[in-house]
């Protein structure tokens, strides 16, 4: 019933978005004298605001188109390597024929976080990642556009599908998760580990990820806690309606998700918005833009099955399995201790209101057989959740270590002497 008000309340506003489009696109048209008055882009400026908050937005493009590799432009070309009902590993390949010397980069997956955004919303990770590294991608579907016949998906198929793709990627390959799938991609090596795989990762990024929100709860963490799991399934879950193509499947909508993220920085966005009319007004498209571009990204949802969503609350958020040690995957025990040959790397927001510091260094507890020679954590002061892999600060002062780390276990995979390492610092030393 839910996800068919959603529907119905965007069916009725959709005339409204129409004619406001068309009144905008009048009052900007230079025959029309009151586009050169102040009344004029006044209004302009409330119909462009009005049309873009009320649009319902698809899954956007990456768009990265080239990269540069020692000062010369390659072009990328995005290729589906592997696939599964909810997720296509993508990989950017970079056309280096031209070069003179043929980059040995490092094989990088990226794992997406699966929680209401598209994987496009680490674009910048992506970005600054590609002149470096190999490039690979997990690339989420909208469980809406699934349809049921293909099955379910749930938090032990998020941590199979990561040891697939790691499989299929072969030995020494290096992680990077971005927050939620801190836990899975954490249990995925665990259980490679234990089997003593060949392809188990050379090294694992975990940025923002929640693998013990006991550790400085969060306001996320502790409306988790005032509500038990059935809560979730009475007011949050919805069927599919048609004509998506995954009618009836049952899902958390990304309506929902995005309210409740919007509802935390309500003020902020509000403000966003303002100025993004006033830019309008004062006719600084640049400025507006800009704002338009981050939201037109940032409003784009996607639903998630409903038994991933329940069964990752009951997990991660309700009962702390990883770290209290009751973890199970389709069974088997899930004991991050077995990890001996996947070095860790840690990384945390200081200003983080969605996972609280402490709460992805916990790892290194978890992991208490890896050496110390392994293991790095860093803590970057002045940003926000956001901030940890997207932004000036992700590209100037978080990615060169992120880097730097992934190149060393990269070069000890591969039998290479490496520079020794720069001493840790006090915010860099693992526990």
């Amino acid at each position: 019933m839910l996800y068919h008000i959603y529907e119905l309340q965007h069916a009725t506003i959709s005339p409204l978005r129409v004619a406001a489009d068309m009144g905008k696109k009048w009052m900007r048209n230079p025959v029309n004298p009151w586009s050169y008055t102040q009344p004029g882009r006044t209004s302009a400026a409330v119909l462009d605001v009005f049309t873009h908050i009320t649009n319902r937005y698809g899954k956007p493009e990456f768009g990265l188109d080239a990269t540069v590799i020692d000062g010369e432009s390659v072009p990328i070309t995005e290729e589906v390597v592997y696939a599964e009902p909810f997720c296509r590993l993508l990989h950017f390949k970079r056309e280096t024929a031209h070069l003179k010397q043929q980059p040995d980069d490092p094989r990088v997956l990226i794992v997406a976080p699966l929680s209401g955004h598209f994987s496009t919303l680490l674009r910048g990770t992506v970005e600054t990642m590609l002149p470096d590294h190999d490039v690979y991608i997990t690339d989420w579907i909208d469980a809406r556009q699934v349809p049921v016949h293909l099955g379910h998906f749930d938090l032990d198929s998020y941590v199979d599908y990561i040891m697939r793709f790691l499989r299929h990627l072969g030995p020494n390959t290096h992680l990077i998760a971005v927050c939620q799938p801190s836990v899975p991609v954490l249990a995925a090596v665990s259980l490679m580990a234990t089997g003593d795989e060949p392809c188990q990762p050379a090294s694992m990024t975990l940025m923002g990820g929640p693998v013990d929100t006991r550790e400085n709860p969060t306001e996320v963490n502790k409306f988790a806690l005032q509500h038990d799991l059935e809560w979730f399934e009475r007011n949050v879950i919805s069927h599919v309606p048609l004509p998506h193509a995954g009618v009836m499947r049952r899902v958390y909508p990304g309506f929902m998700q995005l309210a409740g993220f919007m509802s935390m920085n309500w003020d902020r966005h509000v403000a966003a918005h303002h100025d993004m009319f006033t830019h309008l007004v004062e006719g600084d498209g640049e400025s507006a833009d800009a704002k338009r571009n981050f939201y037109q990204e940032y409003l784009a949802v996607m639903d998630m099955s409903a038994e991933f969503y329940l069964q990752t609350l009951k997990v991660v958020f309700l009962e702390h399995e990883l770290p209290a040690g009751t973890m199970r995957w389709q069974g088997i025990p899930v004991d991050p201790s077995a990890i001996t040959k996947t070095a860790l790397l840690t990384v945390e927001g200081e200003r983080d209101d969605i996972t609280g510091m402490g709460q992805t260094r916990a790892a290194h507890k978890l992991c208490s057989n890896l050496p110390d020679n392994m293991r790095m954590h860093h803590l970057q002061s002045g940003v926000g959740h956001y901030g940890v892999f997207n932004g000036r600060r992700w590209r100037e002062q978080i990615s060169p270590r992120v880097k730097d780390f992934i190149r060393r276990q990269d070069h000890e995979g591969k039998g290479v002497n490496s520079a020794p390492a720069k001493p840790k610092t006090e915010t860099e030393a693992a526990e």
